[in-house]
């Protein structure tokens, strides 16, 4: 269920940020500006089925809105124009970007109570860890 994410999360930890970034190839400028923000991320639900990831900083706030296994249009955060599709995958959402012939994933679950975010773009992998506002 998605419920599990719903709520606002404050980032506390964020590992191997630059090297994703660099490898979904956001330039050094925007690099500098995200390795800096902690931001939050709300999730949540209304009854129609539609989750509202809103991810929330003093930079910069993205949010999209979307059903689970259809795709979408995003644009993210870096300003990459993506066709996106989001699962639940072993209680895991999992949220996979396509551009250019490109692919990237973000994985996020619930362990110990924190959401762990794992950005995937090829081999590198970062790590963002989330603890629940209360």
């Amino acid at each position: 269920m998605v419920d599990k994410f719903v709520g606002t999360w404050k980032m506390v930890t964020s590992e191997n940020f630059d090297d994703y970034m660099r490898a979904i190839g956001v330039g050094f400028a925007t690099r500098q500006v995200g390795n800096r923000t902690k931001p939050n991320l709300i999730v949540s639900t209304d009854d129609q089925g539609m989750v509202t990831l809103k991810t929330q900083s003093t930079f910069k706030t993205t949010e999209v809105k979307f059903k689970l296994n259809e795709e979408f249009d995003e644009t993210t955060a870096d300003d990459r124009k993506t066709k996106t599709v989001v699962t639940l995958d072993n209680g895991k959402l999992v949220q996979k970007q396509a551009w250019d012939g490109k692919e990237s994933t973000v994985e996020r679950e619930i362990t110990d109570g924190k959401l762990i975010a794992k950005c995937i773009m090829g081999e590198v992998v970062a790590v963002r860890t989330y603890v629940k506002e209360a």
